[in-house]
């Protein structure tokens, strides 16, 4: 298994110094590569690669021995593999078809982490190993000390360092996580997510709507207020982007946060020997469940309110989403008995 462990770090104040040092200088190296890229490609129509830019570093950092020559090397090759990593998606996407726009210079809100390829290559994690305190060490940085809030299991394969406003963290991506498998209950459970409730399961429990969206509604409308002294130009575009994330559903949907729900459920389901069935929703919530004792008539009338459901063939009535996780769970036996 794979695993990841965020840790804060507790850096002195040289420290959180050098740190931000660091992230500047990368954030630099990523911009002047995608430079170098644009202007190639502008001037002589040449697509300059990451292994060029790669073979570049060694001069960059004699030319530069008190900025960019302090850095792990590897972190710098991690910086350019992101700035390519970027350039392939700009590709493939007009491969597709679409109208992707073009790779954009990283100010110093939106270039937030710097990777560690390996660990001892640059950075060693628990360098210092002690009773109560574990720290890491980043090259021209020293040993930073770590709140490590649960025990690391497995290999550690890579190292990020982030920063998230003030804080700084670091991220250890470990191979080989050994899985923790509970006891077997046999027991299987069918989950509907809705917008009334963020999800309901086939028994009929109900789980809130945790409405991160609301805890934040301030400093969205600070950042409006902010937004209101820009240039009528780029408050006109900052609009059209934020416009489809702010309405109805869309807004709900974002609101309830169900894909990081669902892969953290697939990831806690691996580690604990269970399995995670996803099934075609289509219509489960509009379908009378013959396993409830309802007729198995399906129709958009089924479904009178957000909430409620009631057969237009059959009479059957019930909560909609307990209806939706009843047949969901149907479907998720079937998939397993075809797997069988």
């Amino acid at each position: 298994m794979i695993r990841a462990y965020k840790f804060l770090l507790r850096p002195t104040a040289r420290q959180t110094v050098v740190l931000g040092e660091m992230l500047r200088d990368h954030r630099s190296l990523y911009n002047a590569a995608l430079e170098h890229r644009r202007t190639a490609y502008r001037r002589a129509g040449v697509t300059v690669r990451y292994g060029e830019q790669s073979a570049e570093l060694k001069a960059i950092r004699a030319d530069d021995p008190d900025g960019q020559g302090r850095w792990s090397f590897s972190s710098q090759q991690a910086t350019l593999r992101r700035l390519d990593k970027v350039f392939a998606a700009f590709f493939r996407r007009i491969k597709a078809g679409q109208t992707p726009s073009y790779p954009r210079f990283k100010g110093s809100g939106h270039f937030d982490t710097v990777v560690f390829p390996k660990d001892g290559d640059g950075c060693r994690w628990d360098s210092s190993p002690h009773a109560t305190q574990a720290r890491v060490r980043l090259q021209s940085v020293g040993h930073v000390r770590v709140h490590q809030h649960r025990p690391v299991r497995g290999r550690v394969k890579t190292i990020s360092v982030k920063r998230e406003g003030k804080r700084w963290y670091i991220v250890l991506a470990c191979d080989d996580v050994p899985a923790e498998p509970l006891a077997p209950t046999g027991a299987l459970v069918g989950i509907d997510m809705g917008t009334t409730h963020f999800l309901t399961t086939s028994g009929g429990a109900h789980v809130a709507n945790p409405k991160f969206f609301a805890t934040v509604a301030g400093e969205l409308a600070e950042a409006q207020r902010h937004l209101a002294t820009f240039p009528e130009r780029t408050r006109r575009r900052t609009k059209a982007h934020r416009a489809a994330a702010k309405a109805g559903l869309n807004r709900t949907i974002l609101d309830a946060g169900w894909g990081q729900f669902l892969r953290i459920l697939a990831d806690k389901a691996e580690s604990a020997g269970r399995l995670v069935i996803p099934v075609n929703a289509r219509n489960t919530s509009r379908t009378c469940p013959p396993s409830a004792g309802g007729c198995g008539h399906v129709s958009a009338n089924n479904r009178l309110t957000q909430a409620k459901f009631q057969c237009t063939a059959c009479g059957f009535t019930a909560n909609a989403d307990h209806v939706g996780a009843t047949n969901i769970l149907n479907r998720a036996g079937l998939a397993l008995c075809d797997a069988a």
